[in-house]
């Protein structure tokens, strides 16, 4: 009886082991999962990254150790080994276990991003617990404060282990207390997976606690990392994959994460502006070449994970030490020599500019303001820094004057006239859009469209100007002093919004204003990268009656194609050939011929730009058929405009 007694008891107890080893295996297989998938993503530089693979490889020795320890437990009465080979284990696993709640809370401080602000006295303020609990651990041996076993070799818990749960629960309270502290410095994702960290791994650990035959605490644990692994430390959505660093999108969470946490660093940023050399140079389109060029040097200066791709040519470096200046001189002196590309010298202009954050930019739209602004002219191969950066306040203010000039009518809509050039009598004129700002007075639109178009407000400028045409020809002013219409600029940003045809209809029929008496302008730049686009929107137009200029005619690259493909009425012919044919050389060959090559594909012409009564004469025997410029009228408010009408 005694042995079937024993028999049962060792199936039994078999049976019970198998069941723990189970939990024990799949922790394993869940760490060994997170353990190779961060190795392989070659995602380990941050101090983050490192006390995650702390943590995945305690939860990985402990169920080796749990597996071990369960497995000599049942030889204990047959072998002295398996019994030395038991106590090993569990002191293994104690010893390392205990680690895991504090290595946690540096992990949370790490992700909250206030880890490097600690000083030494706090750091090691935070490891007092961990000391502790590891002290008691390791003199257990002699204390049997933690554990002991009995004569049969039974495990005992003694009042140390029940100290370590409530260290572990302290140590799980303070990373709670660092979470909820610097909530605003994570992510929601981040904090969603960090409280099912400490959810799941508690649940595992409650589980073991109230019934102690189901090991689920390195389960819980496993489980736990696994979320954390890939919400938190997987950054394949942040990642620029043509060049290996950090893109726009991470750049923005970053940003936002140490300005939070209240942290203290420089942003470099390196805007290359002859980025398409390769191109240019190879006929190759892979515009990545150049990047990946720069982005290797780059690594050379900062870790790898403060290194940002926001634009195909501009690259954002963050620096937590005090070294912005001696970097960006050294980024200068690299970029003033050329770099290697299949045997080829290639030389790189680049703009540099750096600032301090809390102290120079405040928040993260004041930093993407300096990413984005257009940079002041002959930057290149420079270091811009202080004062050099007042371009930046002066861009916040035009975009603070746009806006407001919408909601408080700064905006006026000015007019020059246009002239036929057979008899000098009025044609038409253009209309111009001017904003005068109580703080910083008139503003050039040369200045304020750019930025319009950058911040989305250009369509309801646009359709501003549309609207005060309309209302002024409805008046019946202009047709009753001779005006045949009126020449309106657009966006192409416009011309690409969605109902743009159907939105013009609208405002047009809404005040009765028959369609020819408009004529839209495209300047020849635009019409050159879009023409695909704009002929829809032209066509679609033209067959309701509206007419169409090319404005600034010689400027910039021209696109032949466009020039001849798009159907416009009048090819407005820019002052800068104008003015060049009064010199000596070939400024005048190149009117004559420009004016013979318009008339010859059948559209009529008009010259900008006319100041002078000799200028006319020489365009009479061009057959130009319209002139505007200042030697009739420079741009005229509304009122003035109407008084030189009558006048005329």
């Amino acid at each position: 009886m005694d042995q079937v007694k024993d028999g049962r008891q060792r199936v039994f107890m078999l049976a019970a082991v198998n069941f723990h080893i189970s939990f024990y295996i799949v922790a394993i297989l869940l760490g060994m999962t997170c353990l190779v998938y961060t190795l392989i993503q070659q995602r380990i530089a941050r101090l983050q990254n490192r006390f995650f693979l702390i943590m995945v490889s305690i939860v990985i020795i402990n169920g080796i150790s749990a597996i071990v320890c369960a497995v000599a437990g049942i030889y204990r009465f047959r072998f002295e080994t398996a019994v030395i080979l038991m106590k090993v284990s569990m002191f293994s696993y104690f010893l390392i276990h205990t680690m895991l709640s504090s290595i946690l809370l540096f992990y949370v401080c790490c992700v909250a991003g206030i880890m490097e602000q600690f000083s030494v006295k706090k750091k090691l303020l935070y490891c007092i617990p961990f000391a502790v609990t590891e002290l008691l651990v390791v003199t257990n041996p002699i204390t049997h404060f933690v554990y002991s076993y009995t004569a049969s070799g039974e495990f005992v818990r003694n009042w140390g282990d029940q100290l370590l749960y409530i260290a572990s629960m302290l140590l799980l309270g303070m990373s709670i207390a660092c979470l909820c502290r610097f909530w605003g410095a994570i992510t929601n994702k981040r904090r969603l997976m960090l409280l099912y960290f400490f959810v799941v791994a508690t649940s595992g650990i409650v589980i073991q606690l109230i019934n102690p035959n189901i090991k689920s605490e390195l389960l819980g644990e496993s489980l736990a990392l696994l979320g954390l692994m890939l919400a938190v430390e997987n950054e394949d959505e942040r990642i620029d994959a043509d060049v290996d660093t950090y893109n726009r999108k991470a750049l923005h969470l970053d940003l936002d994460h140490y300005i939070h946490a209240k942290r203290k660093f420089h942003v470099v940023i390196i805007n290359i502006l002859n980025s398409d050399i390769i191109e240019r140079m190879t006929g190759s389109a892979n515009s990545d070449i150049v990047a990946r060029l720069v982005a290797s040097y780059f690594c050379t200066l900062v870790p790898k994970y403060h290194i940002y791709r926001v634009n195909p040519s501009v690259f954002v470096l963050l620096s937590m030490e005090d070294d912005a200046k001696n970097m960006a001189e050294r980024i200068k002196e690299r970029f003033e020599q050329s770099w290697i590309y299949q045997d080829i010298d290639v030389t790189l202009n680049a703009a540099i500019m750096y600032a301090d954050v809390p102290d120079e930019l405040k928040t993260q739209e004041e930093v993407f303001l300096m990413i984005d602004s257009p940079l002041p002219k002959l930057s290149a191969k420079k270091v811009l820094h202080g004062d050099a950066l007042n371009y930046l306040i002066r861009r916040a203010d035009v975009e603070r004057a746009i806006q407001q000039g919408m909601r408080e009518r700064h905006f006026e809509v000015y007019y020059q006239p246009t002239y036929y050039m057979d008899s000098l009598k009025i044609h038409g004129a253009e209309a111009l859009i001017r904003l005068k700002d109580p703080e910083l007075g008139f503003v050039s639109p040369e200045e304020f469209i750019p930025i319009a178009e950058q911040i989305g407000m250009i369509n309801e400028i646009g359709y501003y100007v549309l609207r005060e045409v309309c209302a002024f020809w409805h008046s019946g002013i202009p047709e009753k002093n001779g005006m045949d219409s009126i020449n309106v600029n657009l966006s192409v940003i416009q011309c690409m919004q969605p109902g743009f045809v159907r939105n013009i209809m609208s405002i047009v029929d809404s005040y009765q204003v028959p369609h020819d008496r408009l004529n839209f302008e495209i300047t020849e730049s635009v019409a050159a990268s879009d023409y695909h686009v704009l002929n829809d929107v032209i066509e679609e137009l033209k067959a309701q009656g509206f007419l169409f200029s090319m404005d600034d005619y010689g400027t910039g690259y021209s696109n032949m194609q466009s020039f001849f493909e798009l159907d416009f009425d009048i090819i407005k012919i820019d002052k800068s050939i104008l003015w060049a044919a009064q010199k000596e050389g070939t400024g005048k060959a190149i009117l004559e011929n420009s004016a013979r090559m318009i008339l010859q594909i059948g559209k009529k012409i008009l010259v900008e730009g006319v100041e002078t009564k000799d200028q006319i004469e020489m365009l009479r025997p061009l057959t130009v058929d319209y002139l505007q410029g200042y030697y009739f009228s420079k741009p005229l408010p509304k009122t003035e405009f109407i008084e030189l009408l009558q006048a005329a």
